[in-house]
């Protein structure tokens, strides 16, 4: 799992920095080993020999560290997808990148652990924002790509822009959402290719 820290909660200086990063790694540990409800603060801070007073220096409450192992594990998947963007050459490759690299990495990263899987799980149940903040990416990601589509001509230009977007993540969402994705593992070798040929003969002009 990626150890490092989101941006958003880890900008209070060098040595706070290190502080943080050393109680996410012994909430990753614990989490990846006992899970994510089983494990309490004070578990915690026993394994680092902190006192949980002072982890709440740092953290208001264990969802926050969560929040911050969870975002790491989004920002992995959507690093990886982009990559994958990033060498397709047409914007018709571009989404079937999109479809299929969500689909193995989200797979990859959260079911060779399922301790990391239950996190995900919970995160996305309880609409934690990390999650709402990943739905989201993949929005704009698929807004660019057919955006880019639109312009070169080879997606169609009738349909309004935020319905076609809201249309094609909906057509995602039982493979990239945690809590759907494990009903749907007997279908993730086939399914991003078949989804995605759907979805490209939709957006035909």
């Amino acid at each position: 799992m990626n150890k490092s820290t989101s941006q958003a909660t880890s900008s209070r200086g060098p040595v706070d920095h290190n502080v943080r990063t050393q109680i996410i790694e012994a909430a990753d540990e614990h989490f990846s080993h006992y899970g994510y409800e089983k494990t309490t603060v004070s578990d915690l801070a026993k394994s680092i020999g902190f006192s949980k007073a002072y982890i709440y220096k740092f953290f208001d409450s264990k969802q926050a560290i969560g929040e911050v192992i969870c975002a790491n594990c989004l920002e992995t998947i959507i690093a990886s997808v982009q990559e994958e963007i990033g060498r397709s050459p047409t914007p018709s490759s571009k989404l079937r990148s999109v479809f299929s690299g969500l689909v193995k990495h989200s797979v990859e990263l959260f079911f060779q652990d399922r301790k990391l899987y239950e996190i995900a799980a919970f995160a996305a149940s309880e609409k934690w924002p990390p999650t709402i903040a990943y739905e989201n990416e993949i929005k704009q990601i698929l807004l660019q790509l057919i955006r880019e589509g639109r312009e070169t001509g080879e997606f169609e230009r009738k349909t309004p822009i935020d319905e076609t977007v809201s249309s094609i993540h909906l057509v995602m969402r039982p493979f990239i959402n945690p809590l759907l994705l494990q009903h749907n593992l007997d279908l993730v070798e086939e399914a991003p290719s078949l989804l995605s040929a759907l979805v490209l003969r939709s957006l035909s002009p």
